[in-house]
Formats: structure tokens, C-alpha cells, sequence
């Protein structure tokens, strides 16, 4: 029998590493080869490719119809993002190719659509890519191959909307037994809206507590899947990194000049697929936390613990993207912007470098030697980061120190420059 005569029987792509799954985005080409290994010649009718994309969701919930009547309701949604069929080998008549012992390649390529979703593997709902070899012989069932390939659909970070900074503020009475406790207010500022991976987000944010109980901040970052079918919708939420901040005591005012949270690595927000979206939220949180409030959508929340009354949030908008930011920013942000967001949270000036500055020679001589790069480098170990446009900006333009001081003045004026003695 064939069946017998099969020894191998593989989807390869090209450029895959070992042990790896290929990563492609929308608009590249997929390319590659079904390997078929045969002991002995044999009969086929045809060899058959296909490429699928699917996003699909599905969860099921209780719900009751009467005092004692109960049953469950399933929701589903399924939406097709990549078809592409081919036929590698045999006619569409029906007719056999007979195939000689030995290893067999067929080579196929394909083209991507310009805008894909983004791979996700999620509680109630995936988004997967797959490309299925099926070889038909006479006789015998079918001989089926798989490879699945992920898809990483591009969030640049650098335009308009997600490079302006972001800001809000709120305030909330303390209640304790019917009556008032105090105010309680918060403020909190990104530099901007999107970030990638492994970035760190500079959290300035002001809490006043002019109530007479402590109340405690905390920061974390949230994902936010939200599944939708049938016109409902189901949502799932996960703390992805967290920071918490000391406790502010009554009558007490504290300031966040940058407190650094880094982003994890993970998966890009998703935000056009009609089944699924995968948001992004950075908060800062109160001891235990603010999860329950969340509402869809990309932003940050800011949420401060008050004992004995309802936590106080503040929401700004965030999205986790897979382009970083370019090394001298975007020129769409406005350099003056970033300034004047600064010198509002007390950070007007750069940090000073822990080295002394440059002597003059170095710097004229070296500004052409250096091939371009900056003479004065950043410093590392420092809790805001220091790679958003407005700190490329100054890095980009490099400026000459004024000469060195002296007693004696190296351009003395002339004779007839000298002033003269006005008598009367």
C-alpha cells in the first residue's frame, strides 16, 4: 500500500529557525516547500496546499429564565483573515502521477494581505495561522501536514497620536459612617501614549491626601482581552507588571518625578479585529489593586486606596506597540511640548552628569571624529528614562561650550577705541 511507501511527508518554510515558529506581518510573501519521502514508487492523485488565518472566539454562560429554570448560553464568532489555496502536484481531471522511491520537493509562495490580526492564543478566543499540505491517493485515505507560522501585524509608536503626552486629574471626598473625612485629590502625566516592550514609562503623578486616614498609590500594568460575539461581550484581565509606592500620610503631599515601570514582553495591543481586542493599561493602583473597575479600551489608570470609602481612578490612554521610537524621535511631537512637560512636574533641567563636563578641545575635535555622535552621553542608571523625543532632541544638536574664563581680557580695544576723560 502507499500509506506503507510514505516515509516522511513535511511543510518546510523558508528562513524558519530550528525549533521556532516563522513570524511574518501583512503584505510579505510566505515561501517554501512540502517535502515527500517515498521507500517505493507510488501512485498520487494530487498534492494540495492551503494557507488559513482564522480569529475565532467562544465562552458559554449561565443564565435563567424563571425561579427555578436555568440553562447555559454559548456564544461564538469566527472570522476568516487569510484563504489561499494551490495545487502543487496532479490535475483537476482526476488522473494519477506515479512518484519513484526517493525524496520529493514542492516548492510554493504565496502572497499576505497588506493588514492582518496579530497571533493570539487567549481563554475564550485565538487568532492562528496554519499552512495545510493534504496528498490524495487512490484508494487510501488522505495524508494531511501542518505548519503553523505566527503573525506580527506592525503598531508604530512614532506618529502624532501616540507620541502626545497624556494628562488628567481627579479628586474624591473620604466618607466614613456618614460623614466627611477629607478630600483626597490626584494628578497623574505620561510623556506619551505608546510604548513597546521592554521600555521603561515615566509615571508622574501628585497625590494629596488631605483626608485623616494613610491612603496608599501603586502602579501596574494591565491586559485587557475583551471577546465579543453575537453582540455580547466577555472580558478577561491580567496584571502584567506592578509597582507600588509608600503610603501618604494625612495631610501629606506626595510628587512622582518619574517613577520607572517597566514593560514586560509582551504581545502588541490588538485593536481591529472584530471577535477580539487586546488592550493595554498602565494604573497606579491601591494595595488592592483596582482590577474590578476596569472598562475596555487603552489607557492608563490611576488608582489611589482610600480606607473606608471607594478607591479614586484616573484613567489615561496607552497602547503597547511593536515599532520602537525612532533615535531622534518624531519631528510631528513638538519639542516644546515635551518641554513645558517637564518644567511642570519640576524637571526642567537634565540630571547632572556624575563625570566632569568635556574640556573645549574635545569637543570641537571631536564633534567631526565622532562620526556624528553625541559628546555628551546620557547617564545610565537613572530612574526616568531618558529616551523620549524631547532627550533625542537634545542629543541630536550638539552645542559648544563658551571658551574658558579668564582675568585678563584677550581682546583688549586700541588706542584709539581707549575712552577718553570729558572735562568741563
Amino acid at each position: 500500500m502507499l500509506f506503507d511507501k510514505v516515509k516522511a511527508f513535511v511543510v518546510q518554510l523558508d528562513n524558519a529557525s530550528a525549533g521556532a515558529d516563522p513570524v511574518f506581518s501583512g503584505g510579505q510573501a510566505v515561501a517554501g516547500r512540502v517535502l515527500l519521502e517515498l521507500a517505493g514508487p507510488a501512485r498520487v492523485g494530487a498534492l494540495r496546499l492551503r494557507a488559513r488565518g482564522r480569529a475565532r472566539v467562544h465562552w458559554s454562560e449561565s443564565r435563567s429564565s424563571g425561579s427555578s429554570t436555568a440553562y447555559t448560553q454559548s456564544y461564538s464568532e469566527r472570522v476568516e483573515v487569510l484563504s489561499h489555496r494551490a495545487t502543487l502536484l496532479g490535475p483537476d481531471t482526476g488522473e494519477t502521477t506515479t512518484l519513484p522511491a526517493g525524496r520529493h520537493e514542492f516548492p510554493f509562495s504565496f502572497q499576505l494581505p497588506p493588514t492582518l490580526v496579530t497571533s493570539f492564543e487567549g481563554k475564550h478566543g485565538s487568532v492562528r495561522y496554519c499552512i495545510k499540505a493534504t496528498l490524495h491517493r487512490p484508494w487510501v485515505p488522505a495524508r494531511r501536514a501542518k505548519k503553523v507560522f505566527t503573525v506580527i501585524e506592525p503598531v508604530d509608536i512614532n506618529t502624532p497620536t501616540l507620541l502626545a503626552p497624556q494628562a488628567g486629574a481627579r479628586e474624591k471626598l473620604a466618607r466614613s459612617w456618614y460623614s466627611n473625612r477629607g478630600l483626597v485629590s490626584l494628578s497623574a502625566k505620561i510623556d506619551r501614549k505608546g510604548y513597546t516592550p521592554g521600555e521603561v514609562i515615566p509615571v508622574f503623578a501628585e497625590i494629596d491626601n488631605s483626608s485623616t486616614r494613610p491612603v496608599l498609590p501603586r502602579a501596574v500594568v494591565v491586559q485587557t482581552q475583551t471577546f465579543m460575539a453575537r453582540g455580547a461581550r466577555k472580558q478577561k484581565h491580567a496584571v502584567v507588571a506592578s509597582l507600588s509606592g509608600e503610603p501618604v500620610g494625612p495631610g501629606r503631599r506626595v510628587l512622582w518625578q518619574g517613577r520607572a515601570l517597566r514593560i514586560p514582553p509582551v504581545g502588541p495591543s490588538i485593536l481591529h479585529c472584530r471577535v477580539l481586542h487586546v488592550d493595554y493599561a498602565l494604573k497606579t493602583a491601591g494595595a488592592r489593586g483596582c482590577l474590578g473597575t476596569l472598562h475596555c479600551g487603552s489607557f492608563l489608570q490611576v488608582c489611589v486606596d482610600i480606607p473606608g470609602t471607594s478607591k479614586l481612578l484616573l484613567e489615561l490612554p496607552l497602547v503597547i506597540g511593536t515599532v520602537p521610537l525612532h533615535p531622534f524621535g518624531s519631528r510631528s511631537s513638538s519639542v516644546g511640548s515635551h518641554a513645558s512637560f517637564l518644567l511642570a512636574w519640576g524637571l526642567g533641567a537634565l540630571p547632572e552628569q556624575p563625570e566632569a563636563p568635556p574640556e573645549y578641545s574635545e569637543v570641537v575635535a571631536g564633534d567631526v571624529a565622532a562620526g556624528g555622535q553625541s559628546p555628551f552621553p546620557l547617564p545610565q542608571d537613572s530612574d526616568m528614562s531618558l529616551e523620549g523625543p524631547f532627550f533625542a532632541y537634545i542629543q541630536e544638536f550638539r552645542y559648544r561650550p563658551p571658551p574658558l574664563y579668564s582675568e585678563e581680557d584677550p581682546n583688549p580695544p586700541s588706542e584709539a577705541m581707549r575712552p577718553r576723560s570729558m572735562t568741563c
